[in-house]
């Protein structure tokens, strides 16, 4: 059974890797992969793949980088002759004539509670909502946006430590493995297995800009943790110290402190080298634990203080 592999950030090279390793084990093939075209990065903006097509160019795999899934990359992807396509992270929809290619099926993998946080950023937004648990979905592609029949699914329980990155690394984790056991059983039974529909309420997530990752400091301190959990690594959070930008990388939230509650929210009331960098918030005090200026390294709060002894009485904005 050969396999079309698409997606293109790390996390989906992680489940690729899986599927690769495993590739005896479930008697398929991953006979090609899909992913976004070569940006340009770096001082001399080299071309770079992305982390699926580096993978796979390291790995002998034929890899196709489409602007668009048109006529030209329909003929690209048929010439490995595939049976079944796998995506996860891709990035561009499917349409019915690039899904007659595979005349096993396709799957996506979505890491929500599906149809909870259909689209491209459900990973920060369980985290945002400071949801008790979430869960890794493997679905049928649809022609409407994660709106296929469930093939399998795997809770996660959040104890609201995780971050954007450590939540999405272990969802790629988690359905690498579920693909897997899906793959080797259509393998075995020459189709995919029947599906069931999605039920519960339906709710949509968007693009994340880095405007949205700038912080309120009206918002409430677990409010605000919350988004630095969620948009780290990318966007990160950032606020405004005297003009220039700062990203605040971790925080905790501290119990609300009387002796600064008629400061404004944003302004930075103490620093306190057991528990942090205090700043006071429309509701509560956060305390920041790991900052960055631009062009410096990431630094932890006593690093920090050691090169800003001004920075308590600033207002962040």
């Amino acid at each position: 059974m050969k396999i079309i592999y698409a997606g293109s950030p790390l996390a989906s090279q992680m489940t690729l890797q899986y599927l690769y390793e495993n590739q005896a084990a479930g008697n398929y093939e991953i006979a090609g992969v899909i992913s976004n075209p070569p940006t340009a990065k770096g001082r001399h903006k080299e071309l770079t793949p992305t982390p699926v097509a580096a993978y796979a160019l390291e790995k002998g795999i034929p890899v196709f980088t489409p602007e668009h899934l048109d006529a030209e990359a329909r003929e690209q992807v048929s010439s490995v002759s595939p049976d079944f396509l796998v995506s996860f992270a891709y990035g561009h929809i499917f349409g019915p004539k690039f899904l007659a290619l595979f005349p096993m099926g396709a799957v996506n993998l979505h890491p929500s509670m599906l149809p909870k946080y259909r689209g491209c950023t459900p990973v920060p937004a369980a985290i945002l909502n400071r949801d008790d648990k979430t869960a890794v979905s493997v679905q049928t592609v649809s022609l409407k946006m994660d709106e296929g029949d469930i093939l399998a699914q795997q809770i996660i329980e959040l104890d609201g430590t995780e971050t954007g990155e450590s939540l999405l690394n272990n969802s790629a984790d988690i359905g690498g493995k579920l693909i897997f056991q899906l793959l080797k059983d259509c393998s075995a039974n020459g189709k995919l297995p029947a599906g069931v529909s999605q039920t519960g309420e339906t709710s949509y997530t968007k693009i994340i800009t880095k405007n949205d990752a700038r912080i309120n400091w009206n918002d409430s301190a677990e409010n605000i943790e919350a988004a630095i959990r969620a948009y780290y690594p990318d966007p990160g959070c950032w606020t405004e110290e005297k003009g220039l930008p700062l990203k605040v990388l971790a925080a905790k939230c501290l119990m609300e402190c009387k002796d600064f509650e008629n400061e404004p929210a944003g302004k930075v009331v103490a620093f306190n080298k057991a528990e942090g960098i205090l700043v006071k918030t429309g509701n509560g005090i956060l305390s920041l634990q790991r900052l960055q200026r631009q062009g410096k390294n990431a630094m932890a709060y006593k690093d920090f203080m050691n090169g800003a002894r001004d920075f308590v009485g600033t207002v962040l904005q």
